[in-house]
């Protein structure tokens, strides 16, 4: 009889001193987010056929768009980061607008190719950034959802725009700049 109610006492214990433990990994693995910091080069969507930039960009950025509450501040500010990186590679030096003027224009097919990479890119820029806004948005900071609208049309229209090229070859560039 005394062993098995020391039996029980030690393993009421040990269940109540492994709950607090499982619990800090699963705050710690949250904490740490899904997403790791990479290049430019290595989330960059531009390349290949134009015609699912969207659906690229969320595979390249999976974080968990029921829960954006629960997204972890490390993958936010990836997020963010990648949102400025991308506009940099659109508009920055060596970047797709310097890459078509080099290639001719749009009115040749390197410098379409490269336009239906700048219109990827757009994809990619503005879906970051509207992830962005509404994480910010369902963590409590209301000041963003402002922005968020205006963001949405234009990543509607860049969007429609990649579909409107479905098929069409699509070239990426090389661009320095991490997330």
């Amino acid at each position: 009889m005394h062993f098995s109610t020391t039996l029980t006492i030690f393993l009421s214990l040990a269940g109540a001193l492994a709950a607090p433990i499982s619990l800090d990994k699963k705050a710690a693995t949250a904490a740490a987010g899904v997403l790791k910091v990479q290049t430019y080069d290595d989330f960059n969507v531009s390349g290949g056929v134009a015609g699912n930039a969207l659906a690229e960009v969320n595979a390249a950025f999976p974080v968990d768009q029921t829960n954006l509450a629960g997204v972890a501040a490390s993958d936010l500010a990836i997020i963010a980061k990648a949102a400025q990186v991308s506009e940099d590679a659109e508009t920055g030096t060596g970047g797709f607008n310097d890459a078509i003027a080099a290639a001719g224009g749009t009115g040749t097919t390197a410098g379409t190719a490269l336009q239906n990479g700048k219109i990827k890119n757009k994809v990619l820029k503005l879906q970051t950034d509207v992830l962005r806004i509404q994480i910010e948005v369902a963590q409590g900071n209301t000041g963003s959802q402002s922005e968020l609208a205006t963001q949405q049309a234009k990543l509607a229209t860049n969007v429609a725009l990649d579909k409107a090229a479905a098929g069409q070859s699509s070239t990426a560039i090389t661009f320095s700049g991490s997330d």
